[in-house]
């Protein structure tokens, strides 16, 4: 391997050999680096600095030791734990001068696996100025971040813990990449991000969603942008819930036999108002030429049968009476379907239930 343990002090072999010794961290003066870099040695001293015993001069003590070797410490599978209980039980100058190692080290940290863990926790405690510093060392490389395994976690907690206004940089990354980045498994989780904590700054977010309006159409049919349609749907402001609608009403039928867009028609039936629902049912029980209907269909088909317990759950009781007068003639052939027999144990849920008084 790349890099030789150095020899254990004795002070760590009798750690790792007598069992029965009660290790407080005074005892540890000297090795506390050595400690921290131990899967043991570190979960003692994280135990210990969060415990409400722990005093300020013990606080001391491991922060000093740990202090020199901060960064080296930050990147380790197990000293990156030590740093992370120091930045959140330390001292308010420990958080300062553990920011200050940070400092010209910001993006190395957030692209490697521990150290972006050691980011996100600073995030959390340190203060606005040293915030602004670690996302100004970001500024410039949001995309590489957002679309790494560990960075796009990174520039979720910025998006989080940082006031939008500080964090405009990464609102304008995305600007013109919205489709690529919201069909991707790390990029779409930080639009949503985005979407949740800057919903008041709609100068910040509406060019994302005009984005999002832009391409509905591929999005809904994606396994990871359907869930940014859903969430517009579900948190969004009502002009862009509706211009969504309104954009994908004529095609629920379609798009409710398709794995990942038939999640978006539930929500659709759900968040649209009353006279989507009306309209969405009535396009839905409209005969066809052949004298079926889209409803039925939709009854038989491995996805769109969920579409359809959903509308049943959701409409209202003379929406369901007519539901279920539609459906009624077809009991025979539904129980032949293996998903058509969802929709009969649906029904037969209701018709058990009492009626709500109209």
């Amino acid at each position: 391997s790349g890099h030789e343990e150095p020899p254990r002090t004795r002070l760590m072999e009798e750690f790792r050999t007598v069992k029965t010794r009660r290790w407080e961290l005074p005892d540890l003066q000297g090795h506390v680096v050595e400690f921290s870099r131990d899967q043991e040695g570190s979960r003692l001293i994280q135990r210990k600095l969060e415990g409400p015993q722990c005093s300020d001069a013990e606080k001391d003590l491991v922060f000093n030791e740990v202090y020199k070797e901060a960064l080296g410490l930050m990147t380790d599978v197990f000293g990156n734990y030590v740093i992370q209980k120091l930045f959140e039980h330390g001292l308010p100058r420990h958080r300062k001068l553990l920011a200050g190692v940070l400092k010209g080290n910001v993006l190395a940290l957030t692209l490697q696996t521990y150290g972006c863990r050691v980011i996100q926790k600073a995030l959390e405690v340190i203060d606005e100025e040293d915030q602004n510093m670690v996302a100004g060392e970001l500024n410039g490389h949001v995309l590489r971040c957002v679309l790494d395994q560990n960075g796009n976690h990174v520039i979720q907690k910025c998006i989080e813990r940082i006031p939008p206004q500080h964090v405009t940089f990464i609102v304008h990354s995305f600007t013109g990449n919205v489709q690529n980045l919201a069909v991707h498994a790390y990029g779409c989780r930080v639009i949503q991000r985005i979407l949740e904590y800057c919903e008041d700054h709609h100068e910040v977010i509406s060019p994302i969603l005009d984005e999002i309006l832009e391409n509905v159409h591929t999005l809904v049919r994606d396994q990871y942008g359907n869930y940014v349609v859903q969430h517009v749907l579900i948190n969004g402001k009502p002009p862009y819930q509706a211009a969504i609608i309104e954009r994908l009403r004529t095609d629920c039928f379609e798009l409710a036999q398709h794995k990942f867009a038939s999640n978006v028609v539930e929500k659709i039936f759900q968040y649209g108002n009353p006279a989507d629902r009306e309209q969405i049912l009535a396009d839905l029980l409209r005969a066809n030429p052949d004298g079926t209907s889209a409803l039925q269909v939709m009854m038989k088909d491995q996805y769109a049968n969920y579409v359809v317990q959903k509308i049943i759950d959701l409409a209202d009781d003379s929406q369901r009476r007519v539901i279920f007068d539609h459906i009624r003639p077809h009991i025979a052939s539904l129980r032949r379907y293996t998903y058509g027999k969802h929709i009969i144990s649906r029904i037969e849920k209701f018709n058990a239930m009492p009626k709500s008084p109209n």
